[in-house]
């Protein structure tokens, strides 16, 4: 199938040898879709380009950075620079200045590309005896072409971009840009390889295949080896077709719409589609669904992880810090001195964890501790990678991979396996010893407990004691009521008694502080107390004696009744006095608190 269109390609192609050759000069149009012997097109003419017949495609010089120009094939539209769709490029490697520069077609029948100093940066490397033209098809094909037939296309020289009719074969590779503004040569390729399989490859620093699966075998994969063909096409409709067995269908297979398959700066290959030349491009097919299985995507000693709707991101090993942070690939390096001490050694485990590649061999039937012992014992081991491998013929088998270089790393929770870091052991994290607890199955004994059936009397005494304390205490209360009253009512009537038996009156306390003014001015002292002047209510001087052992008649009385109080509800049940001692308690305050 692949071998008939390629035919029909061909016949089309010698067809196209006999349309009329009609010569346009840069100064006659300021766009034409054919260049004559000894034409040329400048870099400081703006104007200076070719344009497809159907008007879909143009190429000329391109701005790829600050005065530099590459000479290129585009989407004509939207036609604003910034928003060009490039599909193929020249001089990717080597752009020009912005003065001076120009594509030329020669009259030998080469065409070339020159600097600002004359000096060839790009060329066909054709001869022709008969006069050549340079065409740009309508399928964004660039033609260099004589009266005999193709001298040379760009079809044949692909950069990343694979157009619908153009053929991919053995000799021929997509590269990636550098980033999506850097349009230099990347670090992916999309090629056919030795085994006649179909490849994605990572040719940074270290150079590894990643698609399809390497883990698995080809035929595991869905590829053949035996064709040796080695040739792929996409047709205009969304179907791509591989020598190897590999094909797929775009998502709006069918449709009549602009498309073109690109290998991106970030290692995957997708199949781009529009329907209107205005419209934005959509992705419509893609090889890789986990983005961080794509190698070299955060470089050596780093661990790229997925988020969905915001991409992945890429992050350095425990102890490593970043080598340069406007640009991922570079990696990680490590903050630490690695020695081959095996006693100042230790290994960080990292569950989930897969990096692919940079084996020293594979040790099945290892243990962890066995491998461990064998990373210990090689100072080139950076780690190692410890995982189960499905066999046909026996369980899941344990696998050891020692790791010469940390690279292509990724986090995974669908990955069943771990990375165990190599560090110094006193970056390691303190972890806590745990108890080792045998495994031995414990047997729960049934045992009923007879509850003691209450004692009926210790409840009668408990209730009791609890009645008798609280009504104990409620006449206590009553009680010192009553004498703190009675008190005050003979007190009264004492005075009265005096006063009408002996012509004398008994003051209290507050009526002789305020007489003498709060005991303020001494008249004298004697062994039994102090004498003070006061001035009594009808305005007579006294002298008032205080005695030693007097007190505050109505601050004696809270304190007494506070005191009796207290050792009524004392913790201690011996230490409770009984009604006996609090009625005297009461007797002896009310007769010391008399002041004469």
């Amino acid at each position: 199938m692949l071998l008939s269109i390629f035919s029909k390609l061909m016949a089309t192609s010698v067809f196209l040898l006999f349309l009329p050759l009609i010569f346009f000069s840069s100064s006659s149009s300021s766009t034409f879709d054919r260049s004559s012997r000894a034409s040329s097109l400048s870099v400081e003419h703006a104007d200076d380009v070719l344009t497809s017949r159907n008007g879909i495609f143009s190429a000329g010089f391109f701005p790829v950075g600050d005065n530099a120009y590459c000479f290129a094939v585009w989407f004509s539209e939207p036609d604003s620079e910034g928003n060009r769709t490039i599909v193929w490029m020249a001089n990717r490697d080597q752009p020009v200045n912005g003065r001076k520069s120009e594509l030329s077609v020669l009259k030998s029948g080469n065409v070339i590309i020159t600097d600002a100093g004359r000096f060839t940066v790009w060329s066909t490397d054709t001869v022709s005896e008969s006069p050549v033209f340079l065409k740009l098809d309508e399928n964004g094909n660039l033609i260099l072409q004589n009266s005999e037939g193709v001298l040379w296309q760009s079809f044949d020289s692909p950069t990343d971009t694979l157009l619908p009719q153009q053929l991919l074969t053995k000799d021929m590779k997509l590269v990636s840009s550098r980033s999506q503004w850097n349009f230099s040569s990347g670090f992916y390729k999309l090629y056919f390889g030795d085994d006649n399989v179909l490849h994605l490859q990572y040719g940074g620093p270290h150079i590894s295949i990643y698609w399809p699966n390497p883990w698995l075998m080809s035929w595991e994969a869905g590829r053949s080896t035996y064709n040796s063909s080695r040739i792929a096409f996409l047709d205009p409709l969304g179907y791509f077709s591989s020598s190897d067995n590999f094909n797929f269908t775009s998502a709006d297979y069918g449709e009549r719409v602009q498309r073109r398959l690109k290998l991106d700066y970030d290692g995957n290959i997708r199949l781009y589609s529009r329907n209107h030349r205005m419209e934005k491009w959509t992705v419509s097919w893609q090889a890789m669904s986990e983005p961080c299985m794509i190698h070299g995507s955060c470089g050596p000693n780093s661990i790229c992880s997925h988020v969905p709707h915001l991409g992945r991101k890429c992050s350095c090993l425990q102890g490593f810090k970043i080598r340069d942070r406007t640009d991922w690939s570079l990696g990680c390096v490590p903050e630490f001195n690695l020695t081959c001490t095996t006693n100042e050694t230790g290994f960080l485990k990292l569950s989930h964890v897969e990096f692919f590649g940079y084996d020293y061999g594979f040790f099945p039937n290892y243990t962890v501790e066995r491998c461990e012992n064998q990373c210990l014992h090689t100072c080139e081991c950076k780690g190692f990678q410890f995982k189960f491998v499905k066999h046909n013929y026996a369980n899941n088998i344990p696998y050891c991979y020692p790791k010469t270089e940390l690279l292509n790393g990724h986090h995974s929770p669908n990955f069943e396996g771990d990375l165990y870091l190599k560090v110094p052991k006193k970056t390691l994290p303190f972890q806590e010893t745990g108890l080792d607890c045998p495994s031995i199955v414990v047997k729960q004994i049934n045992r009923t407990y007879t509850k003691n059936p209450e004692n009926a009397s210790q409840k009668f005494v408990v209730r009791f004691a609890i009645v008798f304390g609280a009504v104990e205490l409620g006449v206590i209360f009553v009680v010192g009521c009553c004498f703190l009253r009675a008190h005050q009512n003979s007190s009264a009537g004492t005075h009265n008694y005096y006063r009408m038996a002996t012509g004398f009156r008994k003051f209290t306390l507050s009526e002789l502080k305020k007489a003498t003014r709060g005991f303020s001015e001494e008249i004298g002292r004697g062994g039994g107390g102090v004498v003070y002047k006061g001035v009594l209510s009808d305005h007579r001087i006294a002298a008032i004696k205080r005695l030693n052992d007097a007190s505050d008649q109505g601050e004696a009385d809270v304190e007494i009744l506070f005191e009796v109080a207290l050792k009524c509800v004392a913790e201690d049940k011996d230490a409770r006095p009984t009604m006996k001692e609090v009625v005297e308690m009461l007797l002896r305050q009310e007769n010391d608190s008399e002041l004469v």
